[in-house]
């Protein structure tokens, strides 16, 4: 389904579960339930990918966004959660010294928990779901504006256009992606989770979710970078004696730079906080931590090539979300 240059569009970041949440946007955004379907009379949605994982009503978030890209009112892109849930679920190619294209670590099975465990009464509507997220483009290219997870890589999406122009894999490449060093691990590697460096000497940090990580976020944008803290992007901060270093020219190599004159980029993925903005005028993140009590973000996009700060719309989560499966 193409998108339609007459319609306004909404961009919705990451909802990870919090269905009430996502309908209190929908209503102010002008949308209205009809039927099963939240519909607006001139808008789109489009949802920047994890729709499921940690949250309260993951199975009501899923079937709310489904019901709404089925009747044409919205799209959706692959965010890192639903390539998890379906490389949890993938067999992996024999040889591949795994079972599964996602093994089933302890880590691995604790972002997956919530999802299984709403869904263990539903057999049958995992496996839809699961066969929709394989039917889920990895980016979205609208002309004047750009949508992804978590990195626009120039060259890397180039490369998977050649194989799959919309921006759809098949199950193949999923189960290529057992393999990390593999094209298709890198893919899904790059566009969903971003871009990382190395903590330096072996140093490892424990985030506010509570992962000990030996490696950081990285911003993808950075125009003439000096150290390690003008790169990072992520909630946590780095400690003060890596955060003033200079960066290596081994680790400069390895950043990309999504320049300001390309078109508007919108991600999730990355935790923010605070008050939404654009990150600069060609680049805005949507995801603002709903699911840790935070924010559910839209922007109201028309046909501007530079963001407008007052055009970011969002609900705060409010306490508690207490599970309702239906």
């Amino acid at each position: 389904m193409s998108l339609d240059p007459g319609r306004g569009y909404d961009l919705i970041g990451d909802v990870h579960g919090c269905a009430r949440t996502l309908e209190h946007l929908l209503e102010r955004l002008g949308y209205r339930k009809h039927g099963d379907v939240w519909r607006h009379p001139q808008r789109m949605a489009l949802f920047l990918g994890d729709i499921i994982d940690r949250g309260p009503r993951i199975r009501e978030a899923l079937h709310l966004v489904h019901a709404m890209v089925e009747a044409g009112e919205a799209r959706c892109i692959m965010g890192n959660h639903e390539f998890y849930a379906l490389g949890w679920s993938t067999p992996a190619p024999p040889g591949s010294g795994r079972q599964f294209v996602r093994e089933h670590t302890p880590r691995h099975a604790r972002l997956i928990r919530e999802t299984l465990d709403q869904f263990e009464g539903h057999p049958a509507d995992w496996r839809d779901f699961l066969g929709w997220f394989r039917e889920l483009p990895l980016f979205i290219d609208g002309g004047h504006f750009r949508m992804v997870h978590a990195c626009w890589d120039t060259a890397m999406i180039a490369a998977l256009r050649e194989m799959h122009a919309d921006g759809r894999v098949d199950e193949a490449f999923i189960k290529a992606a057992a393999d990390p060093s593999s094209f298709a691990s890198r893919v899904f590697d790059r566009l969903l989770r971003g871009t990382d460096l190395p903590l330096p000497e072996g140093m490892t940090l424990t985030s506010s979710d509570g992962f000990t990580r030996s490696a950081f976020r990285t911003k993808f944008w950075a125009e003439d970078p000096k150290t390690y803290g003008d790169v990072v992007f992520q909630p946590d901060a780095l400690p003060e004696e890596v955060a003033s270093r200079p960066l290596s020219k081994a680790h400069r190599a390895r950043l990309l730079s999504y320049g300001p004159h390309e078109p508007i980029l919108f991600v999730g993925h990355y935790w923010r906080r605070g008050r939404p903005a654009p990150i600069r005028g060609n680049l805005a993140c949507l995801d603002y931590s709903a699911v840790m009590y935070g924010k559910l973000v839209a922007y109201r996009l028309d046909q501007e090539h530079r963001l407008d700060p007052d055009k970011f719309v969002w609900v705060n989560v409010e306490r508690p979300e207490e599970p309702h499966l239906p």
